[in-house]
C-alpha cells in the first residue's frame, strides 16, 4: 500500500515536469526521451544491485512493457488531442482498476473482498467528479468516438500490463528467484521504449514540422532539466514502486490508488505553474483519499 502512495507521488511530480518537457519537445520526443534516460538510469541500479536481464520473469516484464508502456502510452497520446487531457484521464483512470481486476481474476483467479471494491468505487467516484469536464465539450462525433476508442485502449494496456507483472512476479517467485522492483522496472522499460521509438520514427517521417528553437543546442538547453527529472521521478522512481506495490497486493488494489495521481498533480500545478484548482476538484480529491484510506485500513 505505502509502495502504491509513493508511485502516485512521484508519477504526479513527472506529470509536472512532463507537460513542461511536452512543450518544448512535442509529445513523442518527449515520451521518447524520458524512457531512454530511465532506462539508463535503471540499467545502472539493475546491473549493479539487481538482476539485470536475468529471471524467469524476463519475457513476462518485457511483454508487460511493451504492452503497458509501449502499446498503452501511444494510445494515450492518440486520445490527448481528441478529448483532452481531463477527459483522456478520466478514462484511463477509471477504467484501468476494473480492467485490472477482471483480468486478473480471469487469468489468475485474484478475488477482492466486498469492503475493497467498495472503498475502490469510491475512488474511483471521487477521481470521476474532480476530473469530469464541467461543460459541454465541443468535439464531433467522429472525435469523440475515436477518442474514446484510444482512451479505453490505452486503460485495457495499462491494465493487461499491470496483471503481466503481477504474472511475471508469481513465475518468479514459483522459481525461488526475488526480481526487485528496480530490475521489474528496467525489463518492462526495454519494452516501452522500443515501442515508443518506432512510433517516434513513424511521425518524424510523416510530419515536417517548422524548427521552433535556433539549434538542437538551444532546445536541449531548455528541455533537459525537464525530461530528466521526468524520467527521474515518474519512470525510474515511480515505476520501480509500482512494480514493488504490484509483488505484494492485487491490481485491483493497487491501481484505484495510483488513480488518485491526477489529484495529487493539483498542489504541485497550484505551486509550479499557478493553477488554481476548483471547488470540484478539490470535493472529489477528498473522497478520492477517503476511499484510498478505507482501502488501506480494510486491507
Amino acid at each position: 500500500m505505502f509502495a502504491a502512495v509513493l508511485t502516485t507521488l512521484f508519477w504526479s511530480i513527472s506529470i509536472v515536469c512532463a507537460n513542461r518537457s511536452v512543450k518544448i519537445l512535442g509529445g513523442s520526443e518527449a515520451n521518447f526521451w524520458r524512457l531512454a534516460f530511465a532506462t539508463v538510469m535503471l540499467a545502472v541500479w539493475s546491473y549493479t544491485f539487481g538482476h539485470g536481464l536475468e529471471g524467469d520473469s524476463f519475457p513476462l516484464f518485457l511483454f508487460s512493457g511493451l504492452i503497458g508502456i509501449g502499446a498503452g502510452d501511444v494510445a494515450l497520446f492518440q486520445a490527448l488531442p481528441r478529448l483532452g487531457s481531463r477527459l483522456s484521464a478520466l478514462l484511463i483512470q477509471c477504467f484501468s482498476a476494473p480492467f485490472a481486476a477482471l483480468i486478473e481474476w480471469l487469468w489468475l483467479g485474484t478475488k477482492l473482498t466486498g469492503k475493497q471494491m467498495i472503498f475502490g468505487a469510491i475512488i474511483l467516484g471521487g477521481v470521476s467528479l474532480a476530473l469530469s469536464p464541467s461543460k459541454h465539450l465541443n468535439i464531433s462525433r467522429r472525435q469523440l468516438f475515436l477518442g474514446t476508442a484510444f482512451g479505453i485502449f490505452a486503460a485495457l494496456g495499462n491494465a493487461f500490463g499491470a496483471v503481466l507483472t503481477r504474472k511475471g512476479y508469481a513465475v518468479a517467485i514459483a522459481a525461488h528467484q526475488n526480481i526487485d522492483g528496480g530490475t521489474a522496472a528496467f525489463q518492462r522499460l526495454i519494452g516501452g521504449l522500443f515501442v515508443a521509438g518506432v512510433f517516434l520514427l513513424i511521425v518524424k517521417q510523416q510530419t515536417r514540422e517548422a524548427p521552433r528553437f535556433t539549434s538542437v543546442k538551444e532546445k536541449w538547453r531548455r528541455a533537459w532539466p525537464w525530461v530528466t527529472s521526468n524520467a527521474f521521478a515518474g519512470q525510474t522512481l515511480g515505476t520501480s514502486f509500482f512494480q514493488i506495490a504490484l509483488k505484494h497486493a492485487p491490481t485491483g488494489i493497487v491501481l484505484p490508488i495510483i488513480a488518485t495521481t491526477p489529484l495529487v498533480v493539483i498542489p504541485f500545478a497550484r505551486w509550479m505553474e499557478d493553477e488554481r484548482p476548483s471547488r470540484r476538484s478539490l470535493i472529489g480529491g477528498v473522497i478520492a483519499v477517503l476511499g484510498v484510506i478505507g482501502l488501506v485500513l480494510v486491507k
